[in-house]
């Protein structure tokens, strides 16, 4: 277990999402785990928290979800680059061993019979709130976050902590045709006088 691993508290969970990161969704029903990438994800609300993630109809994880109602979405970090482009990539309807071929390493939180990828800064785990017309037209899922985690090197007392971390520890940002950028420098408005 990673010793870095902390709780995050559900009231604080929305900021782990409100900087616009690409993320990575993990499901598993039946014994089947997979992992995509996802660019469209946000937080949604506050109490209970939610979040909202564009899933789809193509790919295998949104089987996954939809059959266990479950799903983690996940912030890789610059370090992962290559697994998140593979993992946004690969299918696993082409590739059925995707996620070893990607070097994809899972690990089991307690109380959760889900999937989490190892190496990310920051986990939430999601209960499937279902809405079939978005879901079915538009792709949307919403999930109700049941369970937060933060990786303290990278997010902590319930911020981010980039302008300290190593650089390899920074969100990525899909723009489109394999192309990211990371989360850059922070910004402080001052009072106006």
């Amino acid at each position: 277990m990673n010793q870095y691993l902390s709780p995050v508290p559900l009231e604080k969970a929305y900021r782990l999402l409100t900087h616009g990161p690409t993320v990575l969704v993990s499901s598993r029903h039946d014994g089947v785990d997979n992992v995509m990438a996802a660019a469209w994800s946000c937080a949604l609300d506050f109490a209970p928290p939610k979040v909202t993630v564009v899933i789809d109809k193509s790919t295998a994880t949104r089987a996954l979800v939809e059959g266990s109602g479950m799903f983690v979405l996940q912030v890789p970090t610059v370090a992962q680059l290559q697994l998140t482009e593979q993992l946004g990539t690969t299918s696993m309807a082409k590739d059925a061993h995707k996620l070893q071929h990607a070097h994809a390493e899972l690990f089991h939180i307690d109380g959760y019979d889900l999937p989490f990828v190892a190496g990310c800064s920051a986990w939430l785990a999601c209960r499937l709130v279902p809405e079939p017309h978005n879901q079915q037209t538009y792709d949307l899922f919403i999930g109700e976050v049941v369970g937060a985690w933060s990786d303290t090197r990278a997010f902590k007392d319930g911020h981010w902590q980039f302008e300290h971390a190593d650089p390899a520890w920074r969100s990525l940002h899909h723009v489109a045709g394999g192309h990211f950028y990371a989360i850059g420098e922070p910004l402080a408005v001052t009072p106006a006088t």
